[in-house]
């Protein structure tokens, strides 16, 4: 330790967690211009401090780095507060049935010129009264002077009106486009005004974007809510060059303390992401936004019928008893994808949540590293929800590293096993100590806004496997509070690439840390997802204090 430095900020009498390789903990921790410079006892930390150190007494309260949110779409749900209606169901929002969203659409539309675009977000077919997808007839009862779309809570599904389906130029005589349903009425062959995954494009390419003042609305809701539950880095699943100018510029204003990395998306073989198209490789930026992976995808949602299962869902869509989802594309169409991006030494992360579009996933994966062998790729998986023991090992084997939307078994739990998977495969959704058995590296998510990004809600989740109802889904996969906590935060710093400056407490990383009011290994496990954030530091710098 060298005695000659003066940090900025020493930390003492505290319990850190460091999430180091050897699970150290330590007294206290010393800053200096962003980073970390010494960690140990307290008589040794404290010693460095200078006349211009502040000195900070935690008071024995616990530290840890600061919280990944490993898979989101930062800052989606601050832009949706200020621009859509909150579709939810209850514990997220206020609606139950079709007739609150069009009651609470229709106080939106009232102060919104005729012909501008109503829209709204987060509706959940599955826990309506109705129990089905809002429907053109119903969005016209809010209004046929304005084009409307609501999204569902998957994100995987848009309801729009008839004036929206007018403008998309979506009628009768419309046809499925690769990997979306047009759904049509049957008695009329007219679009219901529902819409499956690509179709919503027409519609939602439709809408215009958010204003600058809308957009740094959004922004500082969405900032204050990550900041609240510790998270410091972001990790986008999908950015385009707009928002990747855009949160750039936030940086450059000082409005963006949450480090952030942002993968870019990838629709089809003839349309390259930004990354491919700049030439630059995954990684490229700074410690505050930098390029994270190709995303794709390769099917929808599990609790919408798109998720591409291997075996038919428990309860069939539509009467039909073999009905197993579907794929975005036909697995050579992937493979030209991911062989792309792999060749180009991209790393690459591809949305999958049903076993069959795994099967394809590893597929690509294999079949792209077969012919442009590479060493240390970190592929990823994303939600990697029905995930197969088989697939686990293949996983292994081609050094793949899955993000698991482990929230499910809380949001959607108690329905995937009465409804799409049945208890079997329910029961094994998010299958994190299959995957800790064989020394997987993997991270956990809430996928923000489907579900509300809170880091230690996800550790609960994954630590206890409880459901809406209280059920556990499934005792043999949940994990210990170690493993949970460090898959958000070196073990997702390591999915990123970023192990070497983030993820945990050490000489040389970046000070971003999280203090909370418990220490998470001591507490009831299902008193987790309520221990406070006391403080959140970024860069040395606290960015968040707790009341």
């Amino acid at each position: 330790m060298d005695l000659r430095i003066q940090p900025d900020r020493v930390f003492y009498d505290g319990n850190i967690l460091t999430m180091a390789e050897d699970d150290s903990t330590a007294e206290a921790v010393a800053v200096l211009q962003g980073k970390v410079v010494a960690v140990g006892a307290n008589q040794d930390v404290k010693g460095l401090a200078g006349d211009a150190t502040e000195i900070v007494n935690l008071a024995g309260r616990t530290i840890l780095p600061g919280f990944y949110d490993t898979h989101g779409h930062f800052p989606a749900a601050g832009l949706a507060a200020v621009s859509a209606t909150n579709c939810n169901c209850p514990p997220m929002g206020p609606v139950e049935t079709i007739e609150d969203i069009v009651t609470d659409l229709r106080k939106r539309a009232a102060y919104t010129s005729a012909g501008e675009w109503v829209s709204g977000r987060g509706y959940d077919d599955t826990l309506l009264a109705e129990g089905r997808h809002p429907t053109r007839q119903d969005l016209d009862r809010v209004s046929i002077e304005h084009p409307i779309c609501i999204v569902h809570t998957s994100g995987h599904f848009s309801a729009a009106n008839s004036l929206a389906l007018e403008l998309a130029g979506l009628n009768s005589d419309s046809t499925n486009p690769v990997g979306g349903v047009i759904r049509k009425d049957l008695s009329t062959g007219e679009p219901d005004g529902v819409l499956e995954e690509t179709a919503m494009r027409p519609v939602r390419n439709l809408i215009p974007g958010l204003t600058e003042e809308e957009w740094s609305d959004g922004l500082r809701i969405v900032v204050d809510e990550y900041l609240q539950v510790g998270v410091t880095t972001a990790v986008i699943a999908g950015c385009d060059r707009t928002a990747i100018r855009q949160l750039s510029q936030a940086i450059d204003q000082g409005a963006l303390p949450i480090r952030v990395v942002c993968m870019t998306g990838k629709g089809n073989p003839e349309q390259p992401s930004i990354l491919e198209q700049s030439g630059l490789r995954s990684g490229f930026g700074s410690d505050a936004l930098r390029l994270g992976a190709v995303k794709m995808f390769q099917d929808g949602s599990i609790q919408g019928y798109t998720g591409y299962l291997s075996q038919p869902y428990h309860t069939p869509f539509a009467g039909d008893a073999d009905y197993r989802g579907y794929p975005m594309r036909d697995r050579e169409d992937l493979l030209t994808m991911v062989d792309e991006a792999h060749s180009a030494g991209k790393q690459i992360a591809i949305h999958g949540n049903g076993d069959a579009a795994i099967d394809d996933i590893l597929f690509a994966f294999e079949e792209a590293q077969r012919k442009t062998p590479r060493s240390d790729c970190r592929h990823r998986i994303e939600h990697c929800q029905t995930v197969r023991e088989d697939q686990l090992d293949k996983i292994v084997a081609l050094g793949v590293t899955p993000s698991f939307f482990v929230q499910h078994t809380f949001f959607w739990g108690d329905r995937h096993e009465a409804i799409f998977l049945g208890p079997e495969r329910a029961h094994r959704i998010s299958p994190l100590k299959s995957a800790s058995d064989r020394s997987i590296p993997y991270t956990i998510h809430n996928d923000s806004p489907v579900t509300p990004t809170n880091p230690l809600f996800c550790v609960w989740s994954a630590v206890n496997r409880l459901s809406r109802s209280g059920k556990c889904m499934g005792e043999a996969q949940r994990v210990d509070v170690d493993q949970a906590l460090r898959s958000i935060t070196i073990d997702a710093a390591w999915q990123n690439f970023e192990e070497k400056v983030k993820g945990s407490i050490e000489v040389g990383k970046l000070a971003d840390f999280v203090v909370l009011g418990a220490n998470p290994l001591e507490v009831d496990p299902v008193e987790i997802k309520d221990i406070p954030v006391l403080e959140t530091i970024a860069g040395g710098e606290t960015v968040y204090r707790a009341s």
